[in-house]
């Protein structure tokens, strides 16, 4: 997301989900939130797909279809979602292509090694589908809430 601006069209993602199905921002009707996310089932990954399922109910009342995008297979993402309870769609862009056109796949260093891995971000983005809101970096705790309160809840 790093190219990313504000008012500008969002980039092509079309995607199989974890429930056989595909998510085609092309073809959502709504608003829509996308938030990547480097690993189905790891802590903060975890956190971030439960606060969003926990407010999925808010984000219907507004209209507002909520995807996660990783990288990982779709079978995990179906094993991730049971697990957890997890209401909100799970899309694979297990060949990248998603995630390099948004620009989060990127450099990123963890104890002292250097590697690739999606950069947790999340995008607001319109009905015309242009780019409301981009948010790089994410820390987990309170950004589902954050989110929606820049969606219009109250």
């Amino acid at each position: 997301m790093s190219d990313l601006i504000v008012g500008q069209k969002a980039p092509a993602l079309d995607l199989p989900t974890d429930d056989g199905g595909r998510f085609d921002l092309a073809a959502a009707t709504g608003p829509v939130v996308i938030f990547f996310y480097p690993k189905a089932d790891t802590p903060g990954c975890t956190n971030e797909a439960i606060d969003f399922s926990g407010l999925k109910p808010e984000f219907d009342q507004l209209g507002i279809t909520v995807v996660g995008v990783s990288r990982d297979p779709v079978k995990k993402l179906a094993r991730f979602r049971a697990k957890h309870g997890l209401t909100v769609a799970l899309a694979s862009d297990e060949d990248g292509v998603v995630t390099e056109a948004w620009g989060v796949w990127v450099e990123k260093q963890l104890y002292g090694r250097t590697y690739m891995g999606v950069e947790r971000s999340t995008a607001l983005i319109d009905p015309e589908k242009r780019l409301l809101r981009v948010w790089r970096k994410v820390s987990v705790k309170g950004h589902a809430a954050e989110v929606l309160a820049a969606a219009g809840h109250p």
